[in-house]
């Protein structure tokens, strides 16, 4: 059982973390190509003004630093000294922006800049001193909270930056709705089943049913209450559609807004939210068993399921927009996701 006053420390370790690992894959995707250019790798260091850089690229590199500065500031609040907390967090968010742009050098599809780390540092010292101002209002908070809305199982926060984590599946329009797991692209594979249009439709529709009754499972998991459970479930699944409409009209067009809402994925959600009604309501076990079995076999079958007929087009149009390295990272967290949970699962329920 997490005691409740350690709680937001801990989340916000699980979160720095989280946020550090996306950063990294983020600033070295496609990982591929590395060669020895023969170029100093803290040559940046002295190189002049970019030649190519606009002021949402500038924004956006604070941006991205500043969660982490935040993050780490708060993880770090258990130290002693009022500002050791905010000091090591805007060294720490510095050195991870230098060792990465350093990286940089051997990756021909990435340019290495003096600005960038300057925006990165930027962005971490905003992090840390905005934790530094409302740390304290920021746990008593989330610890009221945590006590009013979280269940009293092991790893609470561990699970709670995971639902985080998923919110980035949906932002991948081009995979079939909830579709997480598909390891087929890092191994070079390809479906096992031919496609069919009938047959699509009915693993389109169970792929999103399995994944979206463990996503609602989990989040029934955490909460203390079972109305609240009732409530808080299908706002989350909401919140994950809308995230769906959201990408597809940003990063494709907005006429392809509600894209994912196919005869399939309509479906999966149909018979979705019939299943959860009825298993919310079941005791710990029950419950833990269905989510596990969804988790796996949703798993399974997104990697033996057809190519998606949709993910050509998306795809084609989205290469032409700015958001090539943001693909990849939402692809990573879709594919990892049902494997980092499964033992969260098992963590979580010790006690049962």
């Amino acid at each position: 059982m997490p005691h409740h006053g350690r709680g937001p420390i801990l989340l916000s370790r699980y979160l720095a973390l989280a946020w550090c690992g996306l950063v990294v894959y983020g600033s070295l995707h496609p990982f591929t190509g590395w060669r020895d250019t023969g170029v100093s790798p803290i040559a940046f260091l002295e190189g002049g003004w970019p030649r190519y850089w606009t002021s949402f690229d500038l924004a956006a590199n604070v941006a991205v630093y500043l969660p982490l500065g935040f993050f780490l500031t708060l993880a770090l609040s258990s130290l002693r000294g009022r500002l050791t907390a905010p000091i090591l967090a805007i060294v720490l968010a510095g050195s991870v922006s230098f060792s990465l742009e350093t990286a940089q050098t051997w990756l021909p599809s990435r340019v290495p800049s003096n600005l960038d780390l300057a925006c990165n540092s930027l962005g971490g010292m905003l992090g840390a001193l905005w934790a530094q101002a409302v740390g304290p209002r920021f746990f008593a908070r989330i610890a009221a909270l945590e006590h009013r809305l979280i269940a009293p199982i092991p790893h609470a926060e561990l699970g709670l930056t995971l639902l985080g984590l998923w919110l980035l599946v949906p932002l991948s329009p081009e995979t079939l709705l909830f579709g997480a797991g598909d390891l087929r692209q890092i191994f070079g594979l390809t479906g096992a089943v031919p496609f069919a249009a009938e047959s699509f439709v009915m693993i389109e529709a169970t792929i999103t049913a399995f994944n979206a009754v463990a996503v609602g499972l989990i989040v029934r998991m955490l909460c203390a209450r079972l109305l609240t459970a009732y409530l808080i479930v299908p706002l989350f699944l909401l919140l994950c559609l809308l995230i769906s409409t959201l990408a597809a009209a940003v990063l494709i067009s907005p006429a392809d807004a509600m894209a994912w809402l196919t005869p399939g994925s309509r479906l999966g959600l149909a018979v979705s939210g019939a299943i959860l009604a009825v298993a919310i309501a079941l005791p710990a076990t029950p419950r833990l068993m269905i989510t596990a079995l969804s988790l796996m076999a949703g798993t399974v079958l997104v990697n033996m399921a057809p190519a998606n007929p949709y993910s050509e087009a998306a795809l084609a149009v989205w290469r032409q927009g700015h958001f090539l390295n943001f693909n990849g990272l939402t692809r990573l967290v879709a594919t990892l996701w049902p494997f980092l949970t499964l033992p969260f699962l098992l963590l979580a329920t010790r006690r049962t």
